[in-house]
């Protein structure tokens, strides 16, 4: 996850996420379209947290559904607050993954059999490792696998690089690939052109998926306080929290 320059508001902003006239036209796809019976169920996170604002809906149906999981958090989101006392890198390699299990748990994931790979790759210094980061992650991909990380144009370095290096990988184990928009919907409307909407695919949550997938970013607490003494505002501001209310999350197919 990455700070974000976002205005309070109930709804927010006029933004992609919330103003685009695209987004009523999305069609709606069934969790059982998206991953074949019996397969296994992958998520790429760029960041401790970003498995949660990318598909915390989804981890949670699939989860239903009895799919195998695997989670891979590339890095362990210690440069979050860069110059903070507060949250200094040394507590936040500590903190960031202890607020992801908890984050986990509030879903209903089972982490008893959920398999958890950390790679441990630096922050904020992913494009200039693609190459590695595609090894690693293919390593850990089998064929047949439905892999879900975020969109390779979101607007965040990381969450690109992680995006191109997970195509990268699939494409040599041939498993499928399923993209994730995260902070590409709080581009102001103007931007909405650049989102591939025929490729956009809603798939629909309950009230009780919502609920829990809000409770669980609250698990989030470095990053809901930011670092008022250095001017550091919440990385998952107001207009976010905001977003993760809609009854839906939507998949690049």
């Amino acid at each position: 996850m990455k700070p974000a320059s976002l205005s309070e508001g109930r709804r927010g902003p006029a933004q992609i996420w919330n103003s685009a006239p695209q987004l009523a036209q999305i069609p709606l796809v069934a969790p059982t379209a998206l991953v074949p019976s019996g397969a296994r169920v992958v998520v790429v996170a760029p960041h401790p947290g970003d498995e949660v604002l990318a598909c915390g809906g989804l981890l949670q149906l699939f989860s239903q559904l009895e799919h195998p999981l695997q989670l891979i958090s590339i890095t362990d989101g210690s440069a979050s607050h860069p110059g903070s006392l507060v949250w200094p890198a040394s507590r936040l390699s500590v903190v960031r993954p202890q607020e992801s299990a908890e984050a986990l748990r509030r879903l209903g994931m089972p982490l008893h059999s959920l398999k958890w790979i950390r790679g441990g790759f630096c922050d904020n210094a992913l494009a200039g490792r693609e190459p590695q980061l595609s090894q690693f992650i293919a390593r850990y991909l089998h064929p047949g696998d439905v892999v879900f990380t975020t969109w390779c144009n979101d607007g965040n370095r990381d969450h690109d690089a992680v995006g191109r290096a997970t195509a990268t990988a699939c494409e040599l184990i041939r498993a499928r690939l399923y993209e994730l928009p995260v902070w590409a919907w709080h581009g102001p409307v103007r931007q909405a052109a650049t989102v591939p909407w025929p490729r956009a695919r809603k798939v629909r949550l309950d009230t009780w998926s919502v609920a829990r997938k809000l409770h669980a970013v609250h698990a989030y607490a470095s990053q809901l306080a930011g670092d008022p003494e250095i001017g550091l505002a919440p990385i998952l501001a107001h207009v976010l929290l905001e977003r993760m209310r809609e009854p839906y999350e939507i998949v690049l197919i």
